[in-house]
């Protein structure tokens, strides 16, 4: 049979004027579904579970001239939707500057975090893709390795003052070239792990993501034709930029500022301010971060490209309507200033890169909330708690255990925020006690919900949880690295701050916490000895003297509240079993609100 009307069938569409609405619904969902089978297939194969748990990876499809995100898989890390941007963008530039044309099987290896974002232990491989000879795209792959080298097992170092000492720094190089591996880049980078059969896993894993997304968007071109797919994937990005404008255009004219804080950086017990000065005319915003700290000596230091997408992910929770695409910032400027703490580089740490850019969503939330109130949240509870525990095994074998922890989320226009939830950079979850237990020595002793940690107001933030476990093995060294240990989750529009974050460690002489409250490196733990984290509340909504006495005294009756809390911040008096005591509360609302505001409170 013939391919020739096939063949005319796609010229057809491919000289069309615009596409069909209904043409373009199903293009998007196609390609969408490509993003998310190169999602599922890293998670069913990662031999780590920072990736195959708790899905800490992403993958995408990127304009073949400029790398801005056209599509982006709805399963991975949303942070990674800007990030990724400038990876592809890293690749295509070094490209330019050798003249050298990408050739068909080609992929791109690095975890530069200071062009490419984020940080050391995310690898990224960039793949560019061909069509029928034509460059149509580039496809990309990131993923969070589980251990890449340096000082600390799991490389969240918060001593570390260069990037050396956070792991191994590997520039953007071929690792597969007109389809050949280069095997000696595979060696390279398992020497450098603590955990090489991890990281080979975790690689090709990677690798089989990006063959599936080729044989995939083959066939899509196959049947839609480049150009229709093409005329595609230019549209959803002009629509998702005109959404925004729309978007943009309905806040108010003016200027909003919010200011936050770092508890230190590991190395000085010094408070580093992230501020935050929002300029909304028209239908543009600018978002000026200026009045930030100065890069630091510590790792909680990020890259402009980093501050950038986590700028995309703040945005994009309180426009929620905007598709994922590089649309989405047309309508947005940046002031970073150079030498700020969120433009670093080489080779200033940015190591516990998660712990700023979680400060600075909340700036976005603070400083719009007194734009569109009816649209932001209270904060969340504001850290990963990157928690590592490392040792050997009675046969001399090496282990490290990586995780991090969740907390309460905001209070919002519509309820209470959600209680033990995942860091809002992202659709990663908390990895399960039970894989946690089966591949590392230790038990877990606690995993509940922590009383009295979200923030009061109308509208309660979500709890945060209590995290105890027990090692079982003969020694192991414990690092942390967290943040809001000194400074709470804020809440929005007179709500009250959550609880602050905790972690207690116990030793021959007691239980101890670390002197710069929220890290700690080279602590050693033995037999029978335990760890706890007790991580921060979300922030409330509205005054807590607003909230309804029966949504009080049933916070009370499930242990959300406590009697105590419900008098002193919500002003109503709870009896022993739960019922509202409406002498006591009418007593206690006629005194003045106290409770309100952003208290730290532990």
């Amino acid at each position: 049979m013939s391919d020739v009307p096939a063949a005319a069938g796609r010229a057809a569409r491919d000289t069309a004027s615009a596409l069909d609405p209904v043409t373009l619904a199903v293009l998007k969902g196609r390609l969408e579904q490509i993003a998310d089978e190169m999602d599922a297939t890293l998670f069913r194969s990662a031999f780590n579970p920072i990736i195959a748990e708790a899905h800490d990876a992403s993958h995408g499809i990127y304009d073949p001239g400029t790398g801005d995100t056209l599509i982006q898989g709805k399963l991975g890390l949303p942070i990674f939707v800007g990030a990724m941007a400038f990876a592809v963008k890293l690749v295509i530039g070094k490209l330019a500057q050798s003249g050298v044309a990408p050739e068909d099987g080609d992929v791109w290896i690095f975890n530069d975090p200071y062009e490419g974002g984020t940080h050391l232990s995310d690898f990224k491989l960039v793949r560019p893709f061909r069509y029928r000879g034509d460059l149509f795209c580039y496809l990309a792959s990131v993923g969070h390795w589980h251990d890449v080298g340096g000082n600390v097992p799991g490389n969240y170092n918060p001593s570390a003052t260069e990037c050396y000492q956070e792991g191994m720094l590997i520039p953007p190089v071929r690792l597969f070239r007109g389809g050949a591996l280069q095997q000696d880049i595979v060696d390279i980078c398992l020497a450098n792990s603590r955990q090489p059969k991890s990281a080979y896993g975790d690689l090709f894993g990677q690798i089989n993501a990006l063959d599936l997304g080729v044989e995939r968007l083959t066939a899509l071109l196959d049947e839609y034709g480049a150009g229709t797919v093409r005329r595609a994937l230019g549209e959803l990005k002009e629509r998702a930029a005109a959404l925004m404008r729309a978007n943009i255009a309905a806040v108010p004219d003016g200027r909003y500022s919010a200011d936050d804080w770092l508890d230190n950086d590991g190395i000085a017990d010094t408070p580093l301010p992230i501020a935050l000065d929002i300029a909304v005319s028209g239908d543009r915003m600018t978002l000026d971060f200026s009045r930030s700290a100065d890069q630091c000596a510590g790792p909680v230091n990020i890259s402009r490209p980093t501050a950038i997408a986590c700028c995309y992910v703040a945005l994009k929770h309180v426009f929620n309507d905007v598709p994922a695409n590089a649309g989405c910032l047309e309508p947005i400027d940046f002031i970073i200033p150079a030498g700020s703490i969120l433009s670093a580089g080489r080779p200033k740490p940015v190591g516990g890169y998660t712990e700023t850019i979680l400060r600075v969503i909340d700036t976005v939330f603070s400083a719009l909330a007194q734009a569109v109130p009816d649209r932001v949240n209270g904060c969340a509870y504001g850290t990963i708690n990157a928690l590592s525990l490392a040792g050997h095994r009675r046969d001399g074998s090496r282990w490290v255990m990586f995780s991090f922890f969740g907390g309460g989320h905001g209070g919002h226009p519509e309820g209470d925020g959600l209680s033990h939830g995942n860091a809002p950079i992202s659709m990663a979850t908390i990895p399960p006690v039970e894989i946690l237990e089966s591949a590392y020595p230790v038990m877990f002793t606690r995993w509940a919900l922590r009383p009295d940690s979200g923030g009061p107001g109308r509208h309660r933030g979500g709890l945060g949880a209590i995290y105890e476990l027990e090692l079982l093995e003969e020694q192991a060294d414990v690092f942390l690295f967290g943040e809001r240990g000194r400074y709470a989750p804020p809440g929005v529009l007179g709500g009250d701050g959550g609880a602050t974050n905790r972690f207690v460690y116990q030793q021959d002489d007691g239980e101890r916490s670390p002197p710069m409250a929220s890290k700690m490196t080279g602590i050693s733990i033995r037999r029978g000895q335990r760890v706890r984290i007790e991580s921060p509340g979300g922030g409330g909504y509205s005054p807590a003297r607003e909230r309804s006495p029966g949504a009080v005294a049933r916070d009370v009756r499930l242990g959300y509240v406590s009697a105590g809390q419900a008098r002193e911040a919500y002003g109503v008096a709870v009896g022993d079993s739960g019922a509202v005591d409406s002498a006591g509360t009418d007593e206690l609302r006629a005194k003045p609100a106290g409770g309100a505001g952003n208290r730290q409170r532990g």
